[in-house]
């Protein structure tokens, strides 16, 4: 039948990094991504941008694109498009795979502090702190406006829509950022509690190790559930499974 025509739903390090692998085997991919990102780092081979419409949606564009087989590796806070993935496999019949990043380990040191959702990392931060430093992305700063009497710095890559309130003031910059770094930030600007989405990786790791310097207590929001599928958690078995698949066409 031919080798395999792989979707990847990216937006992630190991995304790109598997498109690259791909690509470098000469295998037909294809990543998408959301376009949330005004200028998002762009993985090799072919891309896309934009949603598909749900899973009738992602059923069709699959049938009509003669997609083989397809990657699940979106940021783990993106639950829509891998329930909508997981869907259009069972209805299509295409296999799935769940490029998983495991989440932080908490260590000797770290005072952190569980939330559920962002709403209730908000409930969290008055018997913590005064001086928030907020990774919890742009489009969550809705559930910490109330809180006039905590000051945040939020970090984002791009602005945030609507403008946040004057207890907010918003740093664009992307990572990756560097322990030290990290800790001059804090420093810098008296930061008495750090808020994060337990998103996984290197990349952004740095701010934990930071806090566990400085004495900082942690509010991580634990990740919303995810369809269950097929599942690793590194990009070598993620391409072993793509290989082993192309192997049995």
């Amino acid at each position: 039948m031919g080798t395999p025509r792989v979707l990847i739903l990216g937006g992630t390090s190991e995304a790109r990094e598997l498109a690259s692998e791909l690509t470098e085997r000469g295998m037909p991919v294809v990543s998408s991504l959301a376009g949330r990102v005004n200028a998002p780092r762009l993985p090799r081979g072919e891309v896309r941008i934009g949603g598909f419409g749900g899973p009738a949606g992602l059923r069709s564009w699959l049938a009509e694109h003669d997609i083989t087989a397809v990657v699940d590796a979106t940021h783990p806070f993106a639950e829509r498009i891998s329930e909508s993935a997981a869907t259009a496999s069972e209805l299509s019949g295409i296999p799935l795979l769940r490029l998983h990043r495991p989440g932080w380990r908490q260590g000797p040191g770290d005072a952190w502090h569980w939330a559920d959702d962002l709403g209730s990392a908000a409930r969290l931060l008055p018997s913590l702190g005064d001086r928030i430093f907020l990774t919890s992305g742009r489009q969550g700063l809705g559930a910490f406006a109330h809180l006039s009497s905590l000051w945040f710095l939020a970090r984002c890559v791009d602005p945030p829509t609507p403008v946040p309130p004057p207890h907010i003031t918003v740093l664009l910059s992307r990572g990756p950022y560097s322990v030290e770094a990290e800790t001059a930030l804090l420093r810098e600007h008296r930061i008495n509690v750090v808020v994060t989405k337990d998103s996984g990786g290197a990349m952004t790791e740095a701010k934990l190790v930071a806090a566990r310097r400085l004495d900082l207590p942690v509010v991580i929001v634990r990740r919303p559930p995810r369809p269950a599928v097929s599942e690793v958690t590194d990009v070598r078995s993620a391409l072993d499974w793509i290989l082993h698949y192309s192997s049995k066409e």
